[in-house]
C-alpha cells in the first residue's frame, strides 16, 4: 500500500481533521507499521523459497555423484548400465514421487493430533492443491536420492526392468511412509506433530534414518534375495572359495569425483533442511549444520582410514592406507550426521564422525564374512550409519540447541546430556531406537516381499551369460568405453618405421664424430704451417 492511499484510507476513516488529527496521524503510524511489516515477510519467504529451491538442486546434484561412485566402483562393462539406472532414478522416480509420494508422505497434513500411517491428499501436485511447491521439488530430490543407495549393492547382476519397478516402488510408496512417520505432522513418530510420541518424537533433522536407513535396508534384502556376483564367492564348478575374490572397482578416480560430488551436495542436503534462513536464528543454525557436517565428515575418513591401516598391519605386518575405505568413511560420517546436526556440538559431531568410520570398516568385513557381495558397499555406510545417526542424536542432543531447532521439546536431551544431570531420563534415546526399529522392519519386509515377487517372477537377476558378458555389451548396445585393439600390422610397421629412424640417427651420430676426427687431426698441421 502507497503512502498516499494510507493517508486516504485513513482520512476517510478520520475526516474531520481538526477535532481527530491524533488519531489520522496514529491510523497513518500503525497501517505504515503493518505495511512494512508484510514487505518485509514478502522478502523474508522469498529468501526462504530460494534457499530450498537451492538446497533441492544441490540435493538433486548428488545424482551425479551416487552415479560416479557406483560406476567407479564397479567392473568397466557395466559402467553404461549404472549410469542409466541413476539417470532413471531421478526420471521414474520423479514420475512416482509426483503421482503417489508426494501424497503417501505430506497429503493431509493439517496439524491435527491425530496420527496416520500414510497420507491421502494431493495426489498428482495439482496446483489448486495448496502444495508449497519448493518443498515438493526439495522433498523430490530427496526421494531420488534413496533409490540411488540401492543401486551399488545389486550393480552387475539385475534386469533392467526389476531396477524400473523397484525404484518406483520405493520412491513412491516405501520411503514415502518412512518420511511420513517423521516428518509429517500427523507421523505417529514425528516431532512435528502436535502430540509428539512421548512428548518427544524421533529427531531426524535431514534423514539418517528416513532417507538413509530406509535406503541401506532396502539394499540388504535386496541383496540377499539377488545372490552375489558369479566368482565372488564360488569357483566355476560351484565350490565355495576360502577366501572371497577380490572384485577391484575400475576407476579410483570416478569413485573420488562421486565421493566429493555427494559431499558437496550433503550442504543442500543438510542445512537445506532447515529450511527457513530468513532471520538470524535461522542463518545461526544452518551455519551449525554446514560446521557438524564438515566435521563429522573429516573425522569419519580420518579414523576409517586409521582403523583400516590397522587391522591391515594386525594381519600382515605392513602398514597401507586404502583410499576406498577413506572414501566411504567420509560418507558414512555425513550420514551418521544428517540427523543430529542441528542438535549437536562441535565436539560431538567429531565423535559421532569417528565412530562412523570405524563402524563402516567392521561393517564391510562383518558382510563380507557373511558373503554379502556389495559393489559400493551401500548397506555399511547408509543402513549402519543411518542408525547409529539416529543412536548418537539419542546420546549427545544438547538442551539448549534442540530447544533451539525444535522448539518446545528441550525437555528432552540426549541421554549423556540427561545422565550428566542425574535424571536419566531415556525419553530421546528411547524414541530413537523406536524409529531405528520401525524403519527396519518397514523397509525389511515390504522391499523384501516386492524383491522376492520380482525373482519369483524370473524378472530380478539377468541371465548368467548377460552377467559374465557384461550387461553394457549385452543390453545397452556395446561398452562404455571405445578401446579398440590396434592391428598386429599397424605395430609392426611402426616398429620398423621407428628401427629405421633410429638406424639413421645413429649413422649420422657416426659421420658426425668422424668428421669431428678429421678436423682435430688438421688443426696441428696448420699451426706448425703458420708457426714457419
Amino acid at each position: 500500500m502507497s503512502g498516499s492511499s494510507i493517508f486516504e484510507t485513513c482520512l476517510a476513516q478520520f475526516p474531520d481533521t481538526s477535532s481527530q488529527l491524533s488519531e489520522l496521524l496514529g491510523c497513518v503510524s500503525d497501517q505504515n507499521e503493518q505495511a512494512n511489516l508484510s514487505a518485509a515477510q514478502n522478502v523474508a519467504d522469498g529468501v526462504n523459497s530460494f534457499f530450498i529451491l537451492f538446497g533441492g538442486a544441490l540435493v538433486f546434484m548428488m545424482q551425479a555423484g551416487f552415479a560416479m561412485l557406483c560406476a567407479g566402483s564397479i567392473r568397466a562393462k557395466n559402467t553404461r548400465n549404472v549410469i542409466l539406472w541413476n539417470l532413471l532414478d531421478s526420471c521414474g522416480g520423479g514420475l512416482a514421487y509426483w503421482a503417489v509420494g508426494w501424497a503417501f508422505a505430506y497429503g493431509g497434513d493439517d496439524g491435527r493430533p491425530e496420527k496416520t500411517f500414510i497420507g491421502n491428499t494431493q495426489f498428482f501436485a495439482n496446483t489448486n492443491q495448496g502444495i508449497a511447491m519448493e518443498l515438493w521439488f526439495f522433498q523430490f530430490a530427496f526421494a531420488c536420492a534413496v533409490s540411488s543407495i540401492v543401486a551399488g549393492t545389486i550393480a552387475e547382476r539385475t534386469q533392467m526392468k526389476a531396477y524400473l519397478m523397484y525404484s518406483s516402488f520405493l520412491v513412491g510408496f516405501v520411503y514415502p511412509v518412512a518420511a511420513h512417520s517423521l516428518w509429517s505432522t500427523q507421523g505417529f513418530l514425528s516431532a512435528f506433530a502436535a502430540e509428539p510420541l512421548f512428548g518427544s518424537g524421533a529427531i531426524d533433522l535431514a534423514g539418517s534414518g528416513a532417507v538413509h536407513m530406509t535406503g541401506g535396508v532396502a539394499a540388504l534384502v535386496g541383496g540377499l534375495i539377488l545372490g552375489p556376483r558369479i566368482g565372488r564367492f564360488h569357483d566355476q564348478d560351484g565350490n565355495l572359495l576360502e577366501e572371497p575374490a577380490e572384485i577391484t572397482p575400475h576407476s579410483i578416480a570416478l569413485m573420488f569425483l562421486g565421493t566429493f560430488l555427494l559431499w558437496f551436495g550433503w550442504y543442500g542436503f543438510n542445512p537445506g533442511s532447515v529450511l527457513y534462513v530468513a532471520s538470524q536464528a535461522g542463518g545461526a543454525l544452518a551455519g551449525l549444520v554446514a560446521v557438524n557436517t564438515t566435521l563429522s565428515a573429516c573425522a569419519g575418513a580420518i579414523s576409517a582410514m586409521a582403523f583400516s591401516s590397522y587391522i591391515d598391519l594386525r594381519h600382515t605386518g605392513i602398514y597401507s592406507y586404502d583410499v576406498v575405505a577413506t572414501m566411504n568413511g567420509s560418507l558414512t560420517g555425513l550420514v551418521a550426521i544428517t540427523s543430529g546436526c542441528a542438535t549437536v556440538q562441535t565436539w560431538a559431531a567429531v565423535v559421532i564422525g569417528i565412530l562412523a568410520g570405524i563402524f563402516y570398516v567392521l561393517g564391510s568385513k562383518v558382510l563380507l564374512k557373511l558373503r554379502f557381495d556389495d559393489a559400493v558397499d551401500a548397506v555399511p555406510v547408509h543402513m549402519v550409519g543411518g542408525a547409529w545417526g539416529m543412536i548418537a542424536t539419542g546420546l549427545f542432543s544438547s538442551p539448549d540447541l534442540l530447544a533451539a531447532a525444535y522448539p518446545g521439546l528441550g525437555s528432552h536431551a540426549g541421554w549423556f546430556y540427561e545422565w550428566g544431570e542425574g535424571s536419566g531420563d531415556f525419553t530421546l534415546l528411547g524414541c530413537q531406537l523406536i524409529a531405528c526399529l520401525f524403519i527396519f522392519s518397514w523397509s525389511f519386509t515390504v522391499m523384501g516381499a516386492f524383491f522376492y515377487f520380482l525373482s519369483f517372477m524370473g524378472w530380478y537377476r539377468c541371465d548368467p551369460l548377460e552377467e559374465i558378458a557384461g550387461m553394457d555389451i549385452s543390453r545397452h548396445k556395446g561398452p562404455a568405453y571405445d578401446i579398440q585393439a590396434v592391428e598386429q600390422a599397424a605395430i609392426e610397421s611402426l616398429n620398423t618405421s621407428r628401427h629405421r629412424l633410429t638406424l639413421d640417427s645413429s649413422n649420422r651420430s657416426k659421420k658426425s664424430t668422424q668428421d669431428e676426427e678429421v678436423r682435430a687431426d688438421e688443426k696441428p698441421i696448420v699451426a706448425e704451417e703458420a708457426a714457419g
